[in-house]
C-alpha cells in the first residue's frame, strides 16, 4: 500500500492513505541503517500490520520531488504565505524574510492576505502596488466571510502548500474552511500519542483530498536570513530586476549609487516605496552581520 507521511512525532509516523484513512506507524530499521529520515510529505510503502488499529510499517519511502529545509518536508509544490492586512497589521520586513526563504529553496509563493472584511479599499491598493510582482499569485480573503476562499482552494487544488505566517492572521480559521476535519485528525493523532493537541510544535500535513494537501508551520515571530550576501539580496525582489540596465555601476546595490536606475523609478513610482524601505533594512541587517 501507498500513502503519503502527514505527519511524524515521537517515532511515530502518520501514513494518510487512499481515502483519507490514516495509518499509525513505525519507521523500519534500514532507514536508520541507510541513514535515512523519512520526513512529513514523504510518499512511501507501507504495509498493514493491524487494520482495525489501522496500524503498520513503513517500509520505502518513495522518491523526491523536493525536499525543503525549512521547515524540514518534502514533495512541497508551493507556499503560501499568509498575513493580515490588519488586526494585527502586516509586519513587512517579516513577510519579506518569507518570501525571500521561499525564493531560495525554489519555491513558488502566493501571497494571501486574510481579513478582507475590515479592509478598505486603499488598504487593498497599497499592499497590491508593493507585493503585486513579490510572488506568483496575490489575493486577499476573509476567513469570517468566505470571501477568497474558493479561488484560494482553485490554487492549491493538485498540490502540496506549506502555510507560512505569523499567529493570529487567520491561519487556522483559512485551515479549517479548506479542510473541516483537519482539527477532527489532529485530535485523533493526540490521542494515539497521549498528548494534547496544543503541547507539539511539529508541522503536519492536512489531506484535503487524495493528492491536495496543505501543510501547517507553526507561527513565526522571526526569521533569520540565511546562507545570504548582502550582494545577492536584490536577486530576491524581482520588481527590480527591469530597472537595472539602467543603472551606471554593474552591481549596484541601489543604496548609495548614483545614476540608478532602481532609485529613479522608485522616484517615479513605478517601484513601492514600502518593499524598497525593507530592501534597504534587510541589506542593512545583512551588511551590519559582516562586522562580527
Amino acid at each position: 500500500m501507498q500513502g503519503k507521511i502527514i505527519k511524524g512525532i515521537a517515532g511515530f509516523y502518520y501514513v494518510y492513505t487512499e481515502g483519507g484513512v490514516i495509518y499509525s506507524c513505525r519507521a523500519k530499521g534500514i532507514f536508520r541503517k541507510d541513514g535515512k529520515k523519512p520526513l512529513v510529505g514523504d510518499d512511501v510503502e507501507m504495509s498493514v500490520l493491524d487494520d482495525e488499529a489501522k496500524e503498520g510499517n513503513v517500509d520505502a519511502l518513495l522518491p523526491r520531488r523536493s525536499e525543503l529545509i525549512r521547515p524540514a518536508v518534502a514533495n512541497v509544490d508551493q507556499a503560501l504565505v499568509i498575513f493580515a492586512i490588519s488586526r494585527p497589521e502586516p509586519n513587512f520586513n517579516l513577510l519579506d524574510r518569507f518570501l525571500i526563504m521561499m525564493r531560495q529553496q525554489d519555491l513558488p509563493s502566493v501571497i494571501c492576505f486574510n481579513k478582507e472584511d475590515i479592509a478598505n479599499d486603499d488598504e487593498k491598493d497599497i499592499l497590491t502596488d508593493a507585493y503585486g510582482l513579490a510572488a506568483e499569485r496575490l489575493l486577499f480573503t476573509s476567513a469570517k466571510t468566505g470571501e477568497g476562499i474558493d479561488e484560494l482552494k482553485g490554487l492549491l487544488d493538485h498540490k502540496t502548500t506549506v502555510m507560512a505566517g505569523p499567529s493570529g492572521v487567520g491561519k487556522s480559521s483559512i485551515t479549517n474552511l479548506l479542510h473541516p476535519n483537519a482539527g477532527m485528525e489532529t485530535g485523533d493523532i493526540s490521542k494515539k500519542i497521549g498528548r494534547g493537541r496544543h503541547t507539539t510544535r511539529h508541522s503536519e500535513l492536512f489531506g484535503i483530498n487524495d493528492d491536495t494537501f496543505i501543510m501547517d508551520t507553526p507561527g513565526f515571530s522571526s526569521l533569520d536570513l540565511f546562507e545570504i550576501e548582502k550582494e545577492e539580496l536584490r536577486d530576491y525582489y524581482p520588481e527590480f530586476a527591469q530597472y537595472e540596465a539602467e543603472c551606471r555601476f554593474q552591481g549596484c546595490m541601489h543604496i548609495a549609487e548614483p545614476v540608478c536606475g532602481v532609485k529613479q523609478a522608485l522616484s517615479e513610482g513605478k517601484i513601492s516605496r514600502l518593499r524598497y524601505g525593507i530592501y534597504c533594512q534587510l541589506y542593512e541587517e545583512l551588511r551590519s552581520k559582516r562586522k562580527y
